[in-house]
């Protein structure tokens, strides 16, 4: 921590006041985001040690609040591993074996200036023949499929980046692709059919572009995406067509012309090996946590992220500022110093409190959550004694006093208790039902605990490096702050705690992340984002969904979807878009040490 910049905050006790008396300081709330917002925290990424300066920091600020170590062990940390990315091996290479037009070679390609692997290729080493099979794709709504007549099992697969022009729309500043461009969609193709490998190729580029290679780790997707990949230059898939007697810019043509693909299979001289080595960068982080006990054993949760995109991923929204620091002010710092102003406010209160609070900030959040699921899976307190969540995720740039406040059907009490607290404060809320969004709250409505969502809006430096502190509104983020305190005080202080109620998480909505969603029908899981080894974990499953209605509930596995497995949440979306409303897909999941078969009738997204 730089000395300019701790907050040399008094620990002497507060006598203690009448519920709610003391406020926000909007002066400390603008201090803590200026710090977890410094450059010197370097956008706090997973793994970084920017990340773990800023849980000291908030570890600083809960001891210096009083509060109980809230983590276990007498710790305000919680550990957790995290997969923060990928690193290439010394131990990558492209062989090639030809023959045929140019008499017979064999050569290597050069790394980094021939080829690169893609980040989310599995490890290990491949060898056979190799086929060509247009963009990759498979658009039953087009009419069009690259693999058809195409036998692709145990080979080695070329496609073109990208899709044919037939499928996306431009709105005359920007080409709007489909589901079939990704990278990891041509990838799970071409593994469901039994493929051994795919290679990617630029193809016809337009006079201002370059063939340039993909950046390694700039690409979005999982962990392994089960398959090999690797990305090369036209230059080399051009003499790969000349073998064959064909021409890569001809072909392309021929596409994109339509209808029909322009598949085939590679001269039986011609083999490819390949080799990837691909090692998975793991980080411990911590999840900080501070407790102040009440006179029952039940308690209040209060929380917010801390993490951001460092020095930004595959996430940033300014892809071309990619290795500056992304402050995340916001985003959300501004949820986090207002927990330490909620934990500083209630510690002059210990005495008074009937229901404990527990204080948590989490990391991982940007990465999938992981912070929060971890600790709902790993609970520091008997999670069945938590009465209620907060969730305070980018409070701090409110615009003419609105602010979004999801989860209100969640619990028996909320509603009427958000109009009471707000008649006092008078924010036009953006009201949800619904529990369930890209933030932390999500995990908790899983374990069937009602939730309250905070949420100021997005902005145009939403995970840009523009987003810092001088752009916080403080007057305002400290007044909502001061709005979630009440809140928290009437949980904490009622007779009966809110009954917990399920509501269907809405199509689109609440503060969106990197994981996509709201695409093809509907299904009805909400996925469970800590890591599994293979397939995806439901955290919970809507009432009367489709899912629901086959018997299928939360903590099952799914690992089968019709014909194809799902070994994460990228399968799980590929197969979702390749369906209709309508169909009737069968699905096996795993249910403690059961495999369970079930049929799923698909229906119209909500």
């Amino acid at each position: 921590m730089r000395a300019g910049l701790a907050l040399a905050f008094s620990i002497a006790a507060i006598a203690a006041p009448a519920r709610h008396e003391q406020r926000a300081d909007e002066a400390r709330f603008i201090e803590h985001v200026k710090f977890l917002a410094s450059a010197e925290l370097k956008g706090r990424a997973a793994g970084t040690p920017g990340l773990e300066q800023a849980a000291a920091y908030i570890a600083s600020q809960f001891k210096r609040a009083g509060l109980e170590p809230g983590a276990g062990e007498g710790s305000y940390l919680q550990p957790f591993t995290v997969t923060t990315g990928a690193r290439m091996g010394p131990n990558n290479r492209l062989a090639v074996q030809a023959g045929g037009h140019s008499g017979g070679s064999e050569y290597d390609l050069k790394l980094g200036e021939d080829y690169v692997p893609v980040n989310f290729s599995s490890a290990g080493s491949v060898s056979g023949p190799l086929v060509f099979a247009g963009y990759g794709a498979s658009a039953g709504q087009f009419g069009y499929d690259d693999y058809t007549h195409l036998d692709v099992k145990d080979k080695i697969v070329l496609v073109l980046r990208y899709e044919p022009p037939q499928f996306s729309e431009s709105d005359g500043k920007a080409q709007h692709y489909t589901h079939h461009s990704h990278l990891i969609s041509k990838a799970i193709n071409a593994r469901n059919r039994g493929a051994k490998a795919v290679l990617l190729v630029n193809g016809t580029l337009s006079d201002k572009d370059e063939d340039v290679l993909l950046k390694f780790g700039g690409i979005a997707g999982p962990g392994d995406a089960g398959i090999l990949m690797g990305h090369l230059k036209n230059a080399v898939a051009e003499k790969w067509f000349a073998e064959a007697g064909k021409s890569l810019k001809d072909i392309q043509a021929a596409i994109n012309k339509g209808p029909e693909p322009q598949s085939f299979t590679f001269p039986k001289s011609m083999t490819v090996s390949l080799d990837v080595d691909v090692e998975r960068r793991h980080a411990t982080v911590h999840n900080v946590a501070g407790y102040l006990p009440g006179k029952t054993d039940e308690y209040i949760v209060i929380g917010a992220h801390y993490d951001h995109l460092g020095l930004g991923d595959q996430n940033s929204l300014a892809p071309s500022k990619i290795g500056k620091v992304h402050h995340g002010a916001d985003d959300n710092a501004s949820g986090t110093a207002g927990l330490m102003e909620l934990a500083r406010l209630f510690s002059g209160q210990r005495q008074t409190l009937r229901r404990g609070i527990l204080f948590l900030a989490f990391a991982g959040e940007e990465i999938g959550l992981l912070g929060s699921s971890h600790w709902a899976n790993h609970p520091t307190h008997p999670i069945e004694q938590a009465a209620a969540m907060l969730n305070m995720d980018m409070v701090g740039r409110i615009k003419k006093d609105k602010v979004y406040v999801g989860g209100i059907g969640t619990g028996s009490t909320f509603e009427a208790l958000i109009s009471k607290v707000n008649g006092k404060h008078g924010f036009q809320l953006d009201r949800s039902k619904s529990g369930y969004s890209s933030s932390d709250h999500t995990s908790f409505v899983a374990k069937n605990i009602p939730v309250l969502f905070f949420f100021s809006g997005l902005h145009s430096d939403y995970h840009k490096p523009s987003d810092t502190w001088d752009k916080i509104t403080g007057e305002s983020a400290a007044r909502l702050v001061d709005m979630v305190a009440e809140i928290a005080g009437e949980l904490q202080a009622a007779d009966e705690r809110p009954t917990f109620a399920k509501v269907a998480p809405p199509a689109h909505g609440g503060k969106p992340s990197g994981g996509g969603g709201g695409y093809g029908p509907w299904f009805g899981s909400v996925p469970d984002f800590g890591e599994v080894e293979t397939g995806v974990k439901f955290a919970d499953v809507s009432p009367e969904s489709p899912a629901a209605k086959a018997g299928l509930r939360a903590d099952d596995i799914l690992i089968q979807f019709g014909d194809k497995p799902i070994e994460n949440l990228y399968d799980f979306t590929y197969a979702l878009r390749d369906s209709k409303v309508g169909d009737v897909v069968e699905v096996r999941v795993l249910r403690g040490g059961e495999t369970i078969n079930a049929k799923v009738t698909l229906e119209q997204r909500r």
